[in-house]
């Protein structure tokens, strides 16, 4: 399975960490229990949490902070600079003193769902629901349901709850 995995030496994993093949991690740290599927890149300077769940094909850029428990989908990708640009003013490539990492964080027990995009200086809150082909360009409330582009709140998780509950005693 190495032959398919490349994680750097100064990658911190905590205890059982479930590696899929065709993952990229390096200078990143990674919870307990956490699992990442196939096709996932986790930069330097970010941050995943305990138990949590990162599906396929997803990025996640220096930056970001995944807190516990959290769940992300499919897909998503995290962005870390909000006007990006290739070169600087007289047209050399720009390296890592040219602009700064702006940071995101998606706090404890939050679900993203699959395609989502997620723009920096974005804070996902607590439980929150981010529906599937998402653009988050700013912050969602705890407990919050939002989804569209840009994304917008539609309810919160407790009418959710008290719906399932009421469903679940007929």
């Amino acid at each position: 399975m190495n032959e398919f995995v490349c994680i750097t030496p100064d990658v911190k994993l905590g205890e059982n960490v479930k590696l899929s093949r065709f993952i990229n991690l390096y200078g990143c740290e990674v919870g307990d229990q956490t699992k990442i599927g196939a096709f996932v890149e986790i930069q330097k300077n970010a941050k995943v949490g305990k138990n949590c769940k990162i599906s396929s094909h997803t990025f996640i850029c220096e930056g970001v902070t995944i807190e516990d428990n959290v769940f992300i989908g499919h897909g998503v990708t995290f962005i870390n600079d909000t006007y990006p640009r290739a070169t600087v003013a007289d047209g050399q490539l720009q390296t890592e003193a040219d602009w700064k990492v702006e940071p995101t964080l998606v706090k404890k027990g939050a679900s993203v769902g699959s395609g989502v995009t997620i723009l920096a200086n974005v804070t996902i809150g607590e439980r929150a629901i981010v529906g599937a082909g998402s653009v988050v360009t700013k912050d969602v409330p705890a407990d919050a349901i939002v989804a569209g582009n840009p994304a917008r709140v539609l309810r919160d998780t407790h009418a959710v709850r008290k719906s399932e509950a009421y469903e679940n005693h007929k």
